[in-house]
C-alpha cells in the first residue's frame, strides 16, 4: 500500500503527469523534454529523479546522455497504463507536437548518419543470401516457440528487433554505437513499435541480472555480430548467463569465407565459423546444440549465412523426463 501512496503522489503533480505521459510514448533526454515541456532543466531533472524513484519511469545511461522510459514492467508499469488510459487526449496535443518534432530531429540526424554508411552496408550485403531469405529463416528457427523476452545482443540498426517484434511481447536491443542505436530507435518510433528499446551495453558485459527459472531473456539472438568480436565465445557464455532456463540462442552469422578485403575494409575480425566451432561455444556456455540451417545466394560467389540454435540443458533434462 505505501508503494502505491508513492506512486500516486509521484504522477499527482501535473508537470510529472505530462512526464510520465511523454515516457509512455517514447525514450527521452532531459534536453529533448525541456524542449518539449518549456521548463527549466533543473526543474524537468527534479520531476524526473521523483518519478524515478517511485518506479514509474527507468533511467538509462548512454555515454554522456541519459535516457527515460516508462517502466514497461511491474506495478510502475501498470498503474502508467490505467493513467494514460483515463488521460484526456485533447489536453496532451500540445506535448504530442512538440514530441513529433523531436523525433523528427532525431530521424534527421539518423538518416544522416545511415546515408553517410549504407554505401558500406550495401557493399556487405550484395555478397551474401537475400535478406528476406535470411529474415525468413531467422523467424523460422527462434519464433518456433512463444517467446516472452527476446534479447538482441550487437542491435545495430534494431532491424531484427522490428523483424522479431510480432513474435514476442517485450525485446530489447543492445549495442555499443550511440550513432546505431539512434538509428535503432528511430526506426522503432517509425513502426510503432512500444515493446521493443534499446540500450547502451557491451556483448561482453550485458547490463542484465542472471537469468533462472523465473526471470531472463526467453530468447538471445547474435545477427551478423560475433564475426567482429576478439571472443566470440565469451559473447555466446555471457549471453547464456541472462538465459531463463529453458531459453533458447540463435545465431546467424557467415559459414568460413576467404574474402580478406572483408578484415581490412570492414572490421571483420573472423572470415565465418565452423560448425564445430560454434558447437564448441554452445558446450562452454551449456547450451545444447538443436538446429543448424545454411542459407546460401543464387550465386556461387556469394557467402553462405548460416544459422545455428541451441538452448539451455536444463530445458532438455525436462523434456527427457
Amino acid at each position: 500500500m505505501d508503494k502505491l501512496v508513492v506512486m500516486l503522489r509521484a504522477a499527482g503533480d501535473p508537470t510529472r503527469l505530462r512526464l510520465l505521459l511523454l515516457l509512455r510514448q517514447a525514450e527521452l533526454t532531459v534536453s529533448e523534454l525541456v524542449d518539449i515541456v518549456g521548463q527549466s532543466q533543473p526543474r524537468v531533472s527534479r520531476h524526473l529523479k521523483l518519478l524515478t524513484e517511485a518506479g514509474l519511469i527507468d533511467r538509462f545511461k548512454e555515454g554522456s546522455w541519459v535516457f527515460y522510459r516508462a517502466c514497461d514492467r511491474g506495478p510502475g508499469a501498470d498503474l502508467g497504463q490505467a493513467i494514460d488510459a483515463i488521460a484526456a487526449p485533447d489536453e496532451q496535443e500540445n506535448d504530442r507536437k512538440r514530441l513529433a518534432a523531436v523525433r523528427e530531429a532525431r530521424a534527421a540526424q539518423a538518416a544522416a548518419f545511415f546515408k553517410a554508411n549504407a554505401a558500406e552496408w550495401e557493399r556487405i550485403r550484395a555478397l551474401h543470401a537475400p535478406d528476406k531469405d535470411v529474415e525468413a529463416a531467422i523467424v523460422r528457427q527462434i519464433a518456433a516457440h512463444p517467446m516472452d523476452s527476446l534479447l538482441d545482443a550487437g542491435t545495430g540498426t534494431g532491424s531484427m528487433l522490428e523483424l522479431l517484434a510480432p513474435h514476442v511481447k517485450r525485446a530489447v536491443g543492445v549495442d555499443v554505437s550511440p550513432d546505431m542505436l539512434a538509428i535503432a530507435r528511430d526506426r522503432l518510433a517509425r513502426a510503432h513499435i512500444n515493446h521493443a528499446q534499446v540500450r547502451l551495453g557491451d556483448t561482453y558485459r550485458l547490463p542484465f541480472p542472471n537469468g533462472n527459472g523465473i526471470s531472463g531473456f526467453d530468447a538471445v539472438l547474435f545477427h551478423q555480430v560475433l564475426h567482429f568480436l576478439d571472443d566470440p565465445q565469451a559473447a555466446v557464455i555471457e549471453a547464456a548467463r541472462v538465459m531463463r532456463e529453458g531459453g533458447r540462442l540463435l545465431i546467424a552469422d557467415f559459414a568460413p569465407h576467404d574474402l580478406e578485403f572483408l578484415r581490412t575494409d570492414f572490421a571483420h575480425r573472423r572470415l565465418g565459423f565452423s560448425d564445430r566451432e560454434v558447437q564448441g561455444w554452445f558446450a562452454a556456455a551449456g547450451l545444447t546444440p538443436v538446429a543448424s540451417e545454411a542459407i546460401s545466394g543464387s550465386a556461387k560467389d556469394k557467402l553462405t549465412v548460416k544459422l545455428w540454435l541451441a538452448q539451455s540443458a536444463s530445458n532438455q533434462k525436462a523434456k527427457a523426463a
